[in-house]
């Protein structure tokens, strides 16, 4: 007796049902439990002992041979008490057949024997012991698979030598595109880029001459001998020899290199080859000629899209073949910021697109009217699943087998399978199938987190898309806009968790943009693969397709971007697989709350609002809700990491910015919290990455007047990049003079270092610092791009800050002996970040109240030195510092001096300082004032962290108490002559300053 057909599979033709994509009824979850198993075997045996894998394959292969019989005895025991239940049957019709006499006697058989025992349920069938032996036995063949493969890393003389870093030549295979490094900042300067790629060594030849056959994968770094770190963007990419660049896989070279063990001995290579680029590589045997055509198509769609604007001309080859060689970091970086990074990773998406063509629609792929050119060509459902398996054969090669192209192939062809066979598709069991057969042909995709966010989005889209687009769908969304919204929340919801163990970062705008994304990349594939097949033939016809593709291309990019620069696009989250769980579990707790908020529309009216808010974060509102920006913020020091970025208020939303750190990204979202937009004046101390790498943060969206540099170009490299990003932008570069002058609203500015070099040899020219003798000062002192950097005396509020930018000892004594007028000042950005090269007199010249280090946290020069933050305790100034107390905001008058700070974090201890922690003090300020004798008292500006008002009310209250004890503390005053020296004159005693014939005294209250 059969069931009956289900309606969607009633009317089919085939046995097998209809090839419907939408089916009723529970998932099919078959094959997801083997599939997890190879995968978890996998994961488990790449990084451990080869006997202990061994053991534990064996023993699940016996494990699953006990499931198997046990399953066939519980099968056979199944159908003897089926086969018993049909004679009972049988047996019951004929005592039916008897009569009633018969019926009576079988009635009191019955009541004698007593009722009837049931029979016991099992909770173990046979096909769930079949299920098992499954599992187990795919988790074994994924252990036995990676331990093959990791073996293959271990085997030959390579791995051995690699740990002596001994030199070798290899001859080597390439299985990778070469494609160059971004430039990071180490210190004060930037590493050059690298051309690294992926290959195979075929035969190696050791130091002694022997010379081994093997199979070894290996890393290739190629780089120049003795490049430095100056090289940026283009002209970086330049200088590597083009025939590095233009090497294809499965071409054969021999090159010689030293190898090197790599970063972790769980890596996917054996060593890692150091080639230098003075040479071209030795060629040994020609690509295959289905590399080589490959080739020539990516090749033939970069020389189409030259002609486009810069966007479009790097995007378009990136969404259509993944060839992301073009992508300028600041276009990256938006990417990465809104989540939009799977387009530039080919999908599946991508091969659905280029399917779509063939077959049409997926849902009219096996019915009588489905579209696209296969019905037009006459082509049956098995000719139609042939040329598409082609297809996604083609696809891999010419996309390269990335995780995600491999993982949208192998579904592809299970689905084409499935429609040549005429059978059902059901994709979820495509999609496990594709997973356990990659894992099984590479195990390594089991540790590529790329092949998890794919697999992941997948299966969200698959699982939880179509439940929330009906949900959508029931509160009266259009259908088609449901699906959209479901499937990028969908798949955002469930790689976020990964995305935090990657980049410690949550994105609040990935869903939006990847909705106005998706409006044109659609387009821009189908011109784009369009393009890429008629450039070869006809190039003038695929420039003119790429021409029409760059505006969608340039579409996306503009999304990006503007979605990049909003300030709340993201926030902090904790890394690791701890935060990636943290995440998980919130999202989890949510999906039941986002449900009843759907379900009141006022409440998705304010969560909407919240979230707007939260992105855009208007300044008056994040102020009032974080208290960062303090109101009347006279100056801040950004936390910019191992570097400096030092902003001026001078106006509303206006400020003079003096050096933009290391990182884009970081001096952008410090000006974004203080809402600057206009920067009438960007000062550069001098071209060291730490000072000039995050330029391009600060130009962004901002009107920027000129930019203003030291005189001393050094490093050339970070120069030019200077000047091409200022020309990038159109914004003037000029140089500083020694005795400039500018005022900007309540900021005036003089340079005082660095010197101008003479016009004629030996001859001051103006602007050279004179000295009490009437010779040049300064000009020896000069000795690198640190004492070159652009120091500033600036006044604003009545308030005098120096900064010193990274002015070495003979440069900083050069400035005492140049400026001799140089007297005390109120803040002082203390020299080079903090390190131990300080010059003392300069230091008690100086005597600031405030003195502002600039660092990162852990950086790994010791910065700032435990002796230099001592030498400015001794000198009654209170040091801040960015790596413990975050963001810097200087406040008040020479008066009332105060400063607050954006972080709550724990000092370090440091030799010969107490340990502490920045706490919330908020009324204690700098106080006092200038009296008729002269005597000017105050105290020592107090650090204050923005946000807790609770909190600064009982600092006041400490305060206070602390003033009002007798003999509260020992403290240092400073008494400053007429020439503006100053001097200790006594510890301990009185809180009020004393006066001197011809000077003034000022008391810190600096605790000793």
């Amino acid at each position: 007796m059969t069931a009956a057909r289900a309606t969607v599979h009633a009317a089919a033709e085939s046995p097998h049902g209809a090839s419907d994509p939408h089916q009723e009824g529970p998932a099919d979850l078959r094959l997801v439990a083997p599939a997890l198993a190879a995968w978890a075997g996998a994961v488990i045996s790449l990084g451990a002992p080869g006997g202990g894998v061994a053991v534990a394959c064996c023993a699940s292969v016996g494990l699953a041979v006990i499931a198997l019989r046990v399953a066939v005895l519980r099968r056979r025991a199944e159908r003897a008490t089926e086969e018993a239940e049909a004679r009972a049957g049988e047996e019951g019709e004929a005592e039916r057949a008897e009569g009633a006499i018969a019926g009576s006697r079988a009635d009191i058989v019955r009541r004698r024997a007593g009722p009837a025992r049931p029979r016991s349920p099992r909770r173990w069938s046979a096909g769930a012991f079949v299920a098992l032996a499954a599992v187990l036995l795919c988790a074994a063949a994924g252990a036995a698979s990676a331990a093959l493969h990791a073996s293959d890393v271990r085997r030959g003389p390579l791995p051995a030598l690699a740990e002596r870093y001994a030199g070798v030549t290899a001859e080597l295979e390439v299985t990778g595109d070469p494609h160059l490094t971004r430039p990071k900042v180490r210190g004060s300067q930037r590493t050059p880029p690298v051309l690294v790629f992926t290959a195979e060594a075929v035969r190696v030849t050791a130091p002694d001459g022997a010379v081994t056959a093997v199979r070894t994968p290996t890393l290739v770094v190629v780089r120049h001998r003795g490049g430095g770190g100056e090289e940026r963007g283009p002209e970086a990419r330049g200088s590597l020899a083009s025939a590095w660049r233009g090497l294809l896989p499965s071409t054969r070279i021999r090159v010689v290199a030293r190898a090197a063990p790599p970063l972790s001995p769980a890596d996917e290579v054996a060593a890692v080859l150091r080639v230098p680029a003075d040479a071209p590589p030795v060629k040994v045997a020609a690509p295959s000629p289905l590399q080589r055509l490959a080739g020539h198509l990516r090749a033939g769609l970069r020389e189409a899209t030259d002609g486009l604007r810069p966007d479009a001309r790097a995007l378009l080859p990136g969404l259509v073949v993944g060839d992301t060689s073009r992508v300028p970091p600041d276009l990256d970086d938006a990417f990465r910021a809104t989540d939009l990074t799977h387009l530039l990773a080919v999908s599946g998406s991508n091969l659905t697109i280029v399917l779509a063509l063939l077959i049409g629609p997926p849902h009219l792929a096996t019915r009588a009217e489905r579209r696209g050119l296969a019905p037009r060509l006459g082509l049956s459902l098995r000719g139609t699943a042939v040329i598409g398996g082609a297809l996604a054969l083609a696809f891999v090669v010419v996309c390269r087998p990335d995780p995600s192209v491999l993982r949208a192939a192998a579904c592809g062809l299970i689905t084409l399978l499935a429609i040549g066979t005429g059978r059902r598709r059901s994709l979820l069991p495509a999609l496990a199938a594709a997973v356990l057969l990659l894992v099984l042909y590479d195990p390594w995709l089991a540790r590529s987190y790329g092949f998890l966010l794919s697999v992941l989005a997948t299966g969200a889209l698959l699982l939880l898309a179509p439940r929330w687009s009906a949900a959508l769908q029931r509160r009266r969304v259009p259908p088609r806009i449901a699906e959209v919204i479901a499937a990028a929340a969908a798949a955002q919801a469930v790689c976020a968790p990964v995305i935090a163990v990657l980049a410690a970062r949550v994105g609040l705008v990935a869903v939006p943009c990847n909705l106005l994304a998706e409006l044109a990349v659609a387009p821009a594939t189908v011109l784009g693969f369009a393009a890429l097949a008629t450039a070869p033939v006809a190039l003038p016809v695929a420039r003119v397709l790429t021409w029409c593709a760059g505006w969608p291309a340039e579409w996306i990019a503009g999304v990006a971007r503007t979605g990049a620069a909003l300030p709340g696009a993201e926030f902090e989250w904790p890394g690791g697989w701890t935060g990636g769980l943290v995440l998980a579990a919130a999202t989890v707790a949510l999906v039941p709350v986002a449900r009843r908020v759907l379900r009141r529309p006022w409440l998705c009216v304010l969560c909407a609002l919240a979230l707007i808010l939260a992105v855009c974060r208007p300044a008056p509102i994040t102020r009032v809700l974080t208290g960062w920006p303090p109101p009347g913020w006279r100056a801040v020091v950004c936390d910019v990491g191992q570097g400096d970025g030092l902003v001026l208020a001078a106006g509303d939303g206006t400020a003079l910015v003096v050096d933009t750190g290391p990182e884009p990204h970081a001096i952008d979202r410090c000006l974004n919290d203080l809402g600057i937009r206009r920067i009438p004046l960007l000062v550069l101390t001098h071209f060291h990455a730490d000072h000039v790498d995050g330029l391009p943060g600060a130009l962004r969206g901002r009107s920027v007047g000129a930019i203003e540099t030291t005189t001393l170009e050094d490093p050339p490299g970070q120069a030019q990049f200077v000047r091409t990003t200022a020309a990038a932008a159109r914004v003037p570069v000029i140089r500083a003079e020694p005795g400039e002058r500018r005022q900007l609203g309540p900021l005036t500015w003089e340079v005082l270092w660095p010197p101008a070099p003479p016009t004629p040899p030996d001859i001051p020219g103006p602007g050279i610092p004179i000295g009490p003798d009437g010779q040049p000062v300064g000009l020896d002192a000069v000795d690198g791009p640190n004492d070159a950097s652009v120091t500033l005396l600036v006044r604003t509020g009545g308030l005098t800050l120096l900064l010193l930018g990274d002015l070495e000892p003979p440069a900083q004594r050069a400035l005492l002996a140049a400026h001799p007028e140089l007297g005390g000042v109120d803040v002082l950005k203390v020299a080079h970040h903090g390190s131990a090269n300080q010059d003392p007199p300069l230091l008690h010249r100086l005597a600031p109240r405030l003195a502002l280090i600039s660092c990162g946290a852990d950086n790994p020069y010791g910065h700032p030195a435990p002796r230099t933050i001592a030498a400015l305790r001794a000198q009654g100034a209170r040091v801040l510092r960015t790596d413990t107390d975050g963001a810097i905001a200087i406040l008040g008058t020479t008066a009332r001096l105060s400063a607050t700070v954006s972080g709550h974090r724990t000092k370090v201890r440091l030799a010969g300082e107490r340990r502490t922690r920045t706490r919330p003090v908020g009324g204690r300020r700098a106080g006092g004032g200038t009296s008729g004798g002269g005597t000017s008292g105050g105290r020592r500006p107090q650090a204050r962290t923005a946000g807790s008002r609770r909190s600064r009310t009982r600092a006041r209250a400490r305060a206070r108490a602390k003033g009002s004890s007798a003999g509260g503390g020992r403290r240092a005053a400073w008494c400053r002559g007429p020439d503006g020296s100053s001097r200790q004159r006594r510890k301990g005693g009185s809180r009020e300053g004393g006066s001197r014939k011809g000077g003034s005294c000022e008391v810190l209250n600096q605790d000793l």
